[in-house]
């Protein structure tokens, strides 16, 4: 049986807040490696390595596996399932994000009588007429004429 998903979700984001795990699952993203090989491109000791690939073990993040030829060697490996279901996270706090924004800048224009269409955060032209055009606080800004 699974863990619930936000336990999973919970043991991925602590796992991913240390600085060295993170730059361990970003070599681990380009091939597997032995430990020795992330340790030293990390700058760390060996024990201190191990005990952070234990934790990206734990988390589901990484797999570890030993050749059949030197069963003393450790292997390590990214798995997929723990970053697909923290982006499919992060995609729906981002949305919920955009679509307050969105509600609250047509509660302001409401308020101030300014059309909805000035402050609609989903507009794809008003993306285009500048680097920040797409910042909803920005274009609610100049629809109150600040």
């Amino acid at each position: 049986m699974s863990e619930p998903a936000p336990a999973r979700l919970d043991g991925t984001l602590a796992a991913l807040a240390d600085p060295v795990r993170r730059r361990a699952v970003e070599l681990l993203a380009e091939r597997p490696r032995r430990a020795g090989e992330l340790a030293k491109e990390l700058g760390t000791a060996p024990s201190t390595m191990s005990k952070h690939l234990r934790v990206l073990r734990q988390s589901g993040l990484v797999t570890e596996t030993s050749p059949e030829f030197d069963t003393r060697v450790r292997i390590y490996a990214l798995t997929s399932a723990p970053m697909v279901e923290l982006r499919r996270w992060l995609t729906g706090a981002e949305q919920a994000w955009a679509e307050q924004l969105s509600s609250f800048a047509a509660h302001l224009g409401r308020d101030a009588g300014i059309a909805p269409q000035a402050l609609d955060t989903n507009d794809e032209s008003a993306a285009t007429d500048g680097p920040d055009a797409g910042d909803p606080a920005e274009r609610l800004d100049e629809g109150l004429g600040a």
